[in-house]
């Protein structure tokens, strides 16, 4: 980190030209209006990527929380893709979702969709790398909001169950607030993990290499492009400071405001 931001004050020819730039890669950002679109894109990402994989991970772990013929194997199948690395997972969304060849298309030709192009339409590329997201990673935040809802007492739903309270009344009272803790780090890990592109980089550069339209261009793609496509490292180094300076904030918001994830009025 120290070595980027020293980078970030250069400009960085990529042949080992070195140029003391001072603050000018930064001022650069502020005119870069591709850099404002993959801001976009990234933030349209994080807002329906996390509140939306968070919800799907919760179902799945209400669903599987108790015991059932076969809930091994059903929790493992949820569980799998999160094993895939993520670029085979990219190639095999890639074939199912091929413009009128995919099976994914084929499955939509009788209700008339299946001429539908989900990686190549602007407006349906960015949601189709959402859906493949939620789809890789729903497991793993799965089985981590299980071993929160395996930490709560069953007597605490028992008593509410006992007092004549709803199912939505039990999760509401009970259940949701002994899982704040748990939910507060698999919502700050998906944060993270959205803005950063530690999942959607390797799906973005498979499947549509930030088009169409830059529609799926996400900042830390621009990032890459900038150092390994235009030979800009100093800018791409300016670029990863803001970055992780946004992120150190925004997490230290967060611990603030819950009490480090207590969530405690004391």
């Amino acid at each position: 980190m120290v070595l980027a931001i020293g980078v970030s004050l250069f400009s960085v020819d990529g042949f080992g030209g070195y140029t003391f730039a001072g603050l000018d890669n930064f001022r650069q950002m502020a005119g870069d209006t591709q850099l404002w679109q993959s801001v976009k894109v990234t933030l349209t990402y994080v807002v329906t990527f996390v509140p939306i994989g968070f919800v799907v991970s919760l179902g799945l772990a209400l669903l599987v929380r108790d015991h059932f013929p076969g809930v091994g194997l059903v929790r493992t199948l949820f569980f799998l893709p999160h094993v895939i690395s993520l670029v085979v997972v990219g190639v095999i969304w890639q074939f199912l979702l091929a413009d009128k060849q995919g099976a994914v298309p084929a499955l939509l030709r009788p209700a008339g969709l299946g001429d539908v192009s989900f990686l190549g339409n602007p407006a349906l590329a960015l949601g189709s790398l959402v859906v493949i997201s939620i789809w890789f990673l729903m497991g793993y935040q799965m089985l981590i909001l299980l071993g929160g809802l395996k930490d709560i007492p069953k007597e605490y739903e028992e008593a509410a169950r006992v007092d004549g309270a709803s199912s939505w009344q039990r999760f509401r009272h009970v259940i949701w607030p002994l899982l704040r803790p748990t939910s507060f780090f698999v919502l700050v890990n998906s944060t993270v993990g959205a803005v950063t592109g530690l999942q959607a980089f390797d799906l973005v550069y498979v499947l549509t290499k930030g088009g169409p339209a830059n529609s799926t261009s996400t900042v830390v793609f621009y990032i890459y492009q900038q150092a390994f496509t235009f030979n800009n490292y100093g800018y791409a180094a300016a670029l990863t400071t803001v970055v992780v300076a946004f992120l150190v904030v925004a997490t230290g918001l967060m611990f603030g405001l819950t009490r480090g994830g207590r969530f405690d009025a004391d």
